[in-house]
């Protein structure tokens, strides 16, 4: 049966329902797989973030990190509830463009920003860049002087955080490929270089912990090492922040094992923890920014798969395989992620048996579940895993030439086409014949 953990409910059909819409009548009218959205859960999960600072008083931004998920409709969807965009790269700043939302609330993200990304940020005035290195700065400071125009920055620094996480997902410690180091000094060396710079407006830090954290203690250690710093540029330079970004990684539930916070304790405990440093250095609130990515988009999503094989293995396992797998979610692969999921068209019939649910792709790694308590099955049954609206879509591969699944946003009744599914003429399109 569907768990407790998963906000979906089922019809009087026994049918997976999502968005006020029967889950089958999704895969008799678009196919399979699907990723499916609930529009009207995104829309709670921004607000909660939003309204917390509301709440609390706080200036604050809160910003879509798009990498979670990218598409011109999920833009829209973001512009209407009025939050920031970060983007990491040209092909997500297009999107952002194509979308019309406001060029002043998107941020560019990225370790190795290109002079080409550089120039479009600028051309197109967007709100801010966040510095990750020396080099961002070279770029800026020549593309500044190229357009004769000015543009607002962060530092990005790590922290020395170890956030609980997956090694690979750590962004904040000081190890990483991202940001300035603090305990080095390369943060005081960045910070002389933007103060008071003639063409790159200095507006504060930014500091990413990792993902999918479960707890707080993490932003509150990163909070105070970023303090320690602020406080001997204050007592150096007389320098005190406008703007203190602090991330997102704000867990999301993928199994019953996960355990993430309320949205709004996040918010809550850090404007605490900032308040407290403020207060402390007796100086100015500054305005607060965060990035939730996969917290709003993350349990919204599901993926719905037909169900095909199954290889039976006495004494060892079942295989159930689907049409679909790590070319429409790789983290499993990647991260050795973990999924919950239920079959759709049987979502309340007593489980009998556990399988593992496998992927089509020639990979023995292609497995999306390997312990899943199902009801009978047979062939042409709805899988429908849950949690998958961060880094599916966005992730999605070629693998095997196959084409990638469609995209559809469900909201109170209604459902909406939002990416076509590709086909094997969009697959090859830009091969070109070599005889």
């Amino acid at each position: 049966m569907i768990t407790e953990y998963h906000p979906f409910p089922i019809n009087e059909n026994g049918h997976l329902v999502i968005g006020g819409i029967d889950t089958i009548e999704l895969v008799e009218k678009y196919g399979t797989p699907l990723y499916v959205y609930d529009v009207s859960m995104i829309r709670k999960n921004a607000r909660s973030f939003v309204e917390t600072f509301e709440r609390l008083g706080v200036q604050a931004k809160v910003a879509y990190a798009s990498k979670a998920f990218s598409s011109i409709a999920m833009v829209q969807v973001a512009k209407q509830e009025k939050l920031c965009l970060d983007v990491v790269s040209e092909g997500e700043l297009h999107t952002a463009l194509l979308a019309d939302f406001p060029v002043e609330k998107i941020h560019l993200h990225g370790n190795n920003k290109s002079l080409d990304e550089i120039r479009m940020a600028i051309k197109y005035d967007i709100g801010c860049i966040v510095v990750d290195n020396f080099y961002d700065i070279e770029l800026i400071e020549q593309v500044t002087k190229e357009y004769g125009k000015k543009v607002n920055v962060l530092i990005r620094v790590t922290p020395g955080v170890e956030s609980h996480t997956h090694e690979y997902i750590m962004t904040g410690n000081e190890d990483s490929k991202f940001g300035f180091d603090l305990q080095n000094g390369q943060a005081e060396e960045a910070f002389k270089r933007l103060l008071n710079h003639e063409t790159i407006q200095f507006k504060g830090l930014h500091c990413h912990i990792g993902s999918q954290i479960f707890e707080t203690d993490g932003f509150k250690v990163a909070v105070d090492l970023l303090f320690e710093e602020l406080g001997k540029w204050k007592e150096r330079y007389d320098y005190t922040p406008e703007v203190l970004n602090l991330g997102g990684g704000f867990g999301i539930r993928y199994t019953k094992e996960d355990q993430p916070l309320p949205y709004n304790i996040y918010v809550e405990e850090l404007v605490k923890s900032v308040k407290g440093q403020v207060d402390l250095l007796n100086i100015p609130m500054p305005e607060i920014w965060i990035e939730p990515g996969r917290a709003i988009v993350g349990n919204t999503g599901i993926t719905l798969y037909t169900i095909g094989s199954m290889k039976d293995i006495p004494g060892v396992r079942k295989y159930v395989s689907v049409n679909g797998g790590m070319t429409d979610n790789i983290r499993p692969a990647l991260y050795q992620a973990k999924y919950d999921a239920v079959i759709a068209n049987k979502a309340n019939r007593p489980v009998i048996e556990e399988v593992s649910i496998a992927g089509k792709a020639c990979e023995s790694g292609d497995m999306l579940i390997w312990d899943l308590s199902v009801p009978n099955l047979e062939h042409g049954d709805v899988l429908a895993v849950f949690s998958t609206g961060a880094y599916n879509y966005s992730m999605a591969s070629h693998y095997n030439r196959i084409p990638n699944a469609a995209v559809v946003f469900v909201e109170n009744g209604v459902d909406k086409l939002v990416v076509k599914r590709e086909t094997f003429e969009d697959v090859v399109k830009n091969d070109l014949s070599y005889l």
